[in-house]
């Protein structure tokens, strides 16, 4: 399923798997803006592949990065901002269409409820 949301992500909005994860964050955990080590672990990735996923992405003018206070800062540019606001609405319609296709009717509001509890702050 995750596959199939991630493709129609790209071919909506050209934001591959990792760029939405990263961006998601940023403005979930965030508002816009994180420390890298804190992005990394919530996302369970080594520090240095978010570090390459964070070049592609500052190439592209989807994010900035700063030292700040011992650290680094990611922020998510009005592009970057742009993109995750596009890219939302298609991963809600394509996780819904996804669940749609393996869940019986009369449970699926159930199944979004659980959902829903599990990504609550």
């Amino acid at each position: 399923m995750r596959t199939r949301v991630a493709e129609e992500i790209t071919t909506v909005t050209g934001l591959s798997d990792p760029d939405y994860g990263v961006l998601s964050r940023l403005v979930d955990l965030g508002d816009g803006e994180l420390r890298q080590n804190k992005l990394a672990a919530s996302m369970g990735w080594h520090r240095s592949r978010l570090s390459h996923q964070l070049t592609r992405m500052e190439q592209r003018g989807l994010v900035t990065r700063a030292d700040a206070d011992g650290g680094v800062l990611v922020t998510i540019t009005p592009t970057g901002r742009e993109q995750i606001d596009k890219a939302r609405p298609v991963h809600a319609r394509a996780v819904r269409r996804s669940l749609s296709a393996h869940v019986p009717l009369e449970d699926f509001a159930r199944v979004l409820m659980v959902l829903e509890a599990l990504t609550a702050p």
